[in-house]
């Protein structure tokens, strides 16, 4: 019978007693509403009997259970006051920094935070700042609060009346990093899902073709048997081939998924003409200066850091301070807005992710600069300038793609400039390319065709000046070779220009392209003769051989039914 009533016995996960199992269910709603070890005031666990006989290594190990069963099933219920800790078991050793270091004020737990308001404020700053990028933690959620883009999301566009009705077609969002492509298909999924629309996302970088096709068959069934609408997001689109693009074909053509790709290359390159036709492109601008501004003070504001405006004086040294760094207000520059939102260069990803790395540098350092904010009255607070966000920012602001559609971009702007005689802009375009990482023997090769196609015979020194330039880049490299690209650039931009040669060459290909039927044999006195045989059937006979006249000779050199062309003159489209 005592075994019997041993093995009926069940321990109380709160205040650890035991008690009979028909009792513990009331038992257990008491201890819950008291509060942890409140339920019997007084009362101590007993000690804990084997139930059963057991060999002295299982009683050990049962043993040892016990001891680590209290802090983890105590830990569930934990309400994280200080009063809350279970009473000391007799004969039970406690843990290593079990409970207790969760309690003491100088290892910042609650009575840490609760002792100084201002430490809680620089500690909630801080737990902003960690985690996710800041980037990522403020993506807005609905249309209302997206920034910038109002060429194609402004107020009576036909892509916002469309959202805002949740009918969304499938689309192609086309922009370079950081204008808000990933941020607008988010607002999409957060209206989708209060629509009863399922929402996926894949990312074409790890995603492959048996994803897609799950993603697909799920769809599927969802549309028969629940009449649910499936849209899937790709992220980076453009990394799928060919062939895994013609995967969503017949599925955005029947209507079983609605398709958004977003890409940063040009789809009339990158995506598939057969799918680029059921799919609206929209095409996203880099985000304006203004914008960046709008969005990194609304950063600033929900981080709590207050914005010092140029009119504010401030000492421009800094003291270190032995005190923490989360005592301090924390303050900014508007000037340091100002040139972040210039540097970022329209990315709004690149800004905000500079502002985190600035502030997180200051906090980390913590020394605290004496300000004037108010006539009179002076404090100290940690201060972030425009120099601490160019150091934060630490990139080049240049947006260029060797492989992309920025790559074409800027090469047409240098040939154009360098046409039209503008030496300060070919200047600048060069510069942004070989800054931008651009091969600087692709840049000469390009001056050589410049040399023939846009100088020509007005200045034959400048074919010359192109090869040189591509040896002298061959030679010696980046950034030696920047100059030389630059004087060649500056030569061509001044030089005179003629189009003559490239015109008549032009012609004479339209007319290779024209003719109708063979084209005509080369005329027998322009032959070569070199056997016996050729000169029997008349090859080279009736030629004048010029040098062995001192006047003109009068000789055709065209065929018989082109006899009087000019290649040179402007021909009639």
């Amino acid at each position: 019978m005592e075994g019997t009533e041993e093995e009926a016995l069940v321990q109380c996960p709160v205040c650890l007693r035991e008690l009979p199992g028909a009792h513990i269910n009331s038992h257990l709603d008491q201890c819950l509403q008291a509060g942890e070890g409140e339920a019997e005031p007084g009362s101590s666990p007993p000690y804990k009997r084997p139930r059963l006989a057991a060999t002295p290594l299982a009683s050990r190990a049962e043993g040892e259970l016990e001891e680590a069963r209290p802090a983890a099933t105590f830990a569930v219920f934990h309400r994280g006051r200080g009063g809350g800790q279970s009473p000391e078991a007799p004969g039970r050793r406690k843990g290593p920094g079990q409970e207790e270091a969760a309690v003491k004020p100088e290892d910042g737990g609650p009575a840490a935070a609760a002792g100084s308001g201002s430490a809680l404020r620089g500690a909630s700053l801080a737990q902003k700042l960690e985690g996710k990028p800041l980037a990522e933690r403020l993506r807005p959620d609905t249309l209302g609060d997206y920034v910038g883009q109002e060429r194609v999301l402004g107020a009576q566009t036909l892509l916002r009346s469309l959202l805002e009705s949740h009918e969304i077609p499938s689309l192609i969002l086309w922009g370079p990093p950081g204008c808000g492509k990933t941020t607008l298909a988010h607002i999409i999924a957060n209206s989708s899902k209060k629509n009863g629309t399922r929402f996926v996302t894949l990312s074409a970088t790890s995603a492959k073709t048996n994803d897609v096709r799950d993603v697909i068959s799920q769809a599927q069934n969802e549309k028969r048997l629940f009449k649910r609408k499936t849209i899937l997001f790709i992220d980076e689109i453009h990394r799928f081939n060919k062939s895994q693009q013609d995967t969503f074909l017949p599925h955005v053509e029947c209507g079983t998924v609605t398709l958004i790709g977003a890409t940063t290359e040009n789809p009339s390159f990158q995506v598939n003409a057969a799918l680029l036709s059921r799919c609206r492109v929209i095409v996203l601008e880099k985000l304006s200066v203004e914008a960046m501004e709008a969005i990194l003070m609304r950063a600033v504001r929900s981080l709590g850091v207050q914005v010092l405006r140029q009119g504010d004086e401030h000492s421009s040294s800094a003291t270190g301070s032995s005190r923490e760094s989360s005592e301090f207000p924390v303050y900014i520059e508007e000037k340091a807005l100002n040139t972040l939102a210039y540097l970022c260069d329209g990315d709004a990803r690149t800004g905000l992710n500079g502002l985190q790395l600035a502030v997180q540098a200051r906090l980390a350092v913590g020394k605290t600069t004496p300000l004037n904010i108010t006539k009179g009255d002076s404090t100290d607070g940690i201060l972030i300038t425009e120099e601490h966000v160019k150091e934060g920012l630490q990139r080049s602001h240049i947006l260029y793609d060797r492989a992309g559609e920025e790559h074409y971009n800027c090469i047409s702007a240098l040939h154009k400039s360098m046409r039209g005689s503008d030496e300060n802009a070919s200047l600048y375009w060069l510069a942004r390319m070989l800054e931008g990482g651009e091969d600087p023997l692709y840049v000469a090769r390009r001056l050589v065709r410049f040399a023939s196609e846009d100088i020509g015979l007005a200045d034959p020194l400048a074919l010359t000046q192109a090869v040189a330039a591509y040896q002298g880049c061959h030679f010696i490299g980046m950034p030696e070779c920047e100059v030389i690209l630059a004087q060649c650039v500056v030569y061509f931009a001044r030089a005179p220009k003629s189009i003559e040669v490239y015109r008549a060459y032009s012609n004479v290909k339209e007319c290779l392209r024209m003719h109708t039927g063979p084209l005509p044999p080369v005329p027998l006195h322009l032959r070569n003769a070199p056997t016996r045989l050729m000169k029997n059937l008349g090859y080279g006979k009736g030629y004048k051989y010029n040098p062995m006249y001192k006047e003109p000779v009068e000789q055709d050199y065209l065929p018989e039914e082109l006899k009087g062309t000019d290649f040179f003159k402007e021909r009639k489209t």
